[in-house]
């Protein structure tokens, strides 16, 4: 059965591979990228395959996230996965026009929105999987608030992280029983993505070992009643998430101000 598949941040690294592979396997996969170019570079390099449709969006910016979701609702009556794989780690700009950390904006905000805002697309067997990373930590709501406190890297990368596996389990369950599954799932430690390699300066590991896991988590029975938990691809198996992230208290704290954000950035 071939099944429609929205890939954000596909023109490179593992959002490519997957969707490449996903291609092979005969799936419509929704292409997603910011650069115009990059976009149809990408759509021209897997012109062989069938079932390709792309969209442009930068996901640092809310209502870019808003016009996206909008276009893929405007085509699709419904949606079997929504994979979030767009990432920021390092750039040079970190602030968005916004006031928001570019890290918070594209790593955690624009994928609850845009899941948000595809639901009514997104059926009991559909799944929305969330990139997540083995490099985790508490996350500071100030720094997550619009002209909040700066953080480095490593810092803001690492609560971005947290902060969207988090609202990953806390969106699971309070979804009702027609809901999508949503998992996050480390993809894979220092991976040669574009991301590993500025942000460290080297290679990393085969990109494959994390395409592979995201068409796993997207297509294979195992994956299919696992909604709020937490893949952990460096073990190989789900694992227990961030203590963090089974903390209703922390997690519905963190929601509000996700919401609070939200509200002051889509509202007309």
């Amino acid at each position: 059965m071939t099944k429609t598949i929205l890939i954000t941040g596909s023109t490179d690294g593992i959002g490519l591979a997957a969707a490449r592979l996903l291609l092979q396997k005969g799936h419509r996969v929704l292409l997603h990228g910011r650069s115009e170019s990059k976009l149809a570079n990408t759509r021209e390099m897997l012109a062989g395959e069938d079932h390709i449709e792309a969209y442009l969006a930068d996901l640092s910016q809310m209502k870019d996230v808003a016009a996206l979701s909008k276009a893929v609702m405007e085509k699709h009556p419904s949606l079997d996965v929504l994979i979030n794989n767009a990432g920021v780690f390092a750039t040079a700009n970190t602030v968005t026009e916004d006031g928001l950390d570019v890290r918070f904006a594209v790593n955690t905000l624009a994928p609850y929105l845009l899941t948000q805002q595809l639901l009514p697309l997104l059926g009991s067997s559909s799944r929305v999987i969330n990139l997540s990373s083995a490099a985790q930590s508490p996350v500071n709501l100030d720094a997550l608030a619009r002209n909040g406190h700066r953080l480095s890297d490593n810092a803001a990368y690492a609560q971005s992280k947290l902060a969207l596996t988090m609202w990953s389990r806390s969106m699971a369950l309070s979804l009702p029983g027609d809901g999508p599954a949503i998992i996050a799932v480390n993809p894979g430690s220092l991976l040669a993505t574009k991301m590993v390699k500025d942000a460290y300066g080297i290679a990393g590991s085969d990109i494959s070992i994390g395409a592979n896991i995201l068409v796993r988590a997207a297509l294979d029975d195992q994956f299919a009643d696992a909604s709020g938990r937490y893949f952990d691809n460096d073990a190989g198996q789900f694992a227990s998430p961030h203590p963090d992230a089974l903390s209703a208290e922390k997690s519905q704290q963190l929601t509000n101000a996700i919401e609070t954000i939200l509200a002051e950035l889509t509202t007309p």
